[in-house]
C-alpha cells in the first residue's frame, strides 16, 4: 500500500489521501457497495444501483419497483431482496435479471450467496435456497428471519432469529440444528475457518458460539447496536461498529473471544457506522457517524485519513477483490473512490 501509515494516531497529525479520493455523486441514499471486478456498484436505498468505473464514469440501472432491503455479493454477482417481493441478480457483465418473485409479494429481508453459485433468501419465516443448480428448497423457522449466512464449507446455512440460530443443511434429509440464545438475533456470520458462529442482537450485543462443542460467547459492551461486521483477510479478527471506536474480537486461538478483550481502534468523537477489512492485508476501512472514512492497520492502530467529517453519515464502504480500490457512501448521495 502507498501512502504510509502515521503511527501517532488522532486526526490532527493523520496521515492522509483526501486529495486523491475520486468524488462520485449519485441520485441518493446507499445501502451497500460491492466490486464487480474493477466496477464499484452503489445499491440505493431505492429501486436502482449505479456502476462506477475507476475513471469515475456512471451508469444507473433499475433494480425494484420500491425499496432495497438487503444486499449480497460474491464478486462475480450482486443480489438484492426489495418490497417488491423481488430477488434480483446484477451480474458482472451488467445485465440486471429477476431471480425470484414471491407469490405472495411477500417483503425480502435478507439475501446471502454461496461460493458454488446457490442463493438463499428469506420472507417471513421461511428461508429459502436456490442452488446452482436450480434445485429450490425452503425451511420454516419459529420466527420471522432475522438474518441469512451460507458456512464457507459444505452447503449449510445459518438461519438467525428470535433466541437463536437454526443451522439448516438444505441437500440433507437430518434435522436441521439449533443454537440457542434468549433474545432477538439479527446479523449472522461464520468465521472463515468454519469454527465459530456470531450474531448481531437487537440489543448492542453480539453472541456467537463455537461450533464444534456449541460454547457461547458474549460479546457486550457496545453503547449501541452493531450493524456492521467484517473478517479480517486471515480470517483472525472481527471488526465491527456500534461504539466510537473499531471494536476487535480476536478469533486466532480455540477458544476464539472467550476470556479475551477486543482490541479498539481508531477512537473518534463520533460513532462508527461500518467497516471493511480488506480482502489480503490486516487494513481496514471504518465510516462514522459524522462521515469520516479512515484506513487503519489493526496491527498497530495506525491511521489514514480518506475522507473528512462533514456531518452525514457513512452507509457503506467496500474493496474489490485485489483490495486496490475502496468504495464509500454518505449522506444522501455523496461518494468516492480511491484507488491504492
Amino acid at each position: 500500500m502507498t501512502g504510509g501509515f502515521d503511527s501517532t494516531g488522532g486526526t490532527a497529525s493523520i496521515a492522509t489521501v483526501t486529495d486523491r479520493v475520486k468524488p462520485v455523486e449519485l441520485a441518493g441514499a446507499v445501502a451497500a457497495v460491492h466490486f464487480l471486478g474493477s466496477v464499484a456498484a452503489f445499491v440505493g436505498d431505492e429501486e436502482t444501483v449505479t456502476l462506477v468505473t475507476p475513471e469515475g464514469e456512471a451508469t444507473q440501472l433499475p433494480l425494484h419497483a420500491g425499496a432495497v432491503l438487503c444486499v449480497a455479493s460474491d464478486g462475480r454477482r450482486v443480489v438484492t431482496g426489495g418490497d417488491d417481493g423481488k430477488v434480483v441478480q446484477l451480474s458482472q457483465n451488467g445485465e440486471v435479471s429477476t431471480l425470484v418473485t414471491d407469490p405472495r409479494r411477500r417483503w425480502i429481508d435478507n439475501v446471502a450467496l454461496h461460493a458454488d453459485g446457490a442463493v438463499a433468501w428469506s420472507a417471513g419465516k421461511t428461508a429459502y435456497v436456490r442452488s446452482g443448480k436450480g434445485e429450490e428448497k425452503s425451511h420454516e423457522v419459529k420466527s420471522t428471519v432475522g438474518g441469512l449466512a451460507f458456512a464457507p464449507k459444505g452447503l449449510r446455512l445459518a438461519i438467525s432469529h428470535y433466541n437463536g440460530v437454526t443451522l439448516w443443511f438444505p441437500n440433507m434429509a437430518a434435522a436441521a440444528e439449533g443454537l440457542e440464545w434468549a433474545g432477538s438475533h439479527l446479523g449472522v456470520t461464520f468465521s472463515p475457518d468454519n469454527k465459530f458462529l456470531v450474531t448481531a442482537m437487537h440489543e448492542p450485543a453480539l453472541h456467537g458460539w463455537r461450533l464444534a462443542d456449541g460454547r457461547h460467547m458474549r460479546m457486550t459492551g457496545y453503547p449501541a447496536r452493531v450493524r456492521s461486521l467484517s473478517w479480517s483477510a486471515n480470517g483472525k479478527m472481527l471488526a465491527t461498529s456500534g461504539a466510537d471506536t473499531v471494536i476487535v474480537w480476536p478469533f486466532a486461538s480455540k477458544d476464539g473471544p472467550m476470556g479475551k478483550e477486543p482490541g479498539m481502534l481508531a477512537p473518534l468523537q463520533a460513532r462508527v457506522t461500518t467497516v471493511a477489512c480488506h480482502p489480503k492485508e490486516d487494513i481496514l476501512a471504518a465510516g462514522y457517524s459524522n462521515g469520516t472514512v479512515l484506513l487503519v492497520r489493526m496491527t498497530d492502530g495506525a491511521e489514514i485519513l480518506v475522507r473528512k467529517n462533514d456531518d452525514a453519515a457513512v452507509t457503506a464502504l467496500g474493496w474489490s477483490a485485489d483490495g486496490g480500490l475502496l468504495a464509500f457512501a454518505a449522506g444522501e448521495g455523496t461518494a468516492g473512490l480511491l484507488a491504492l
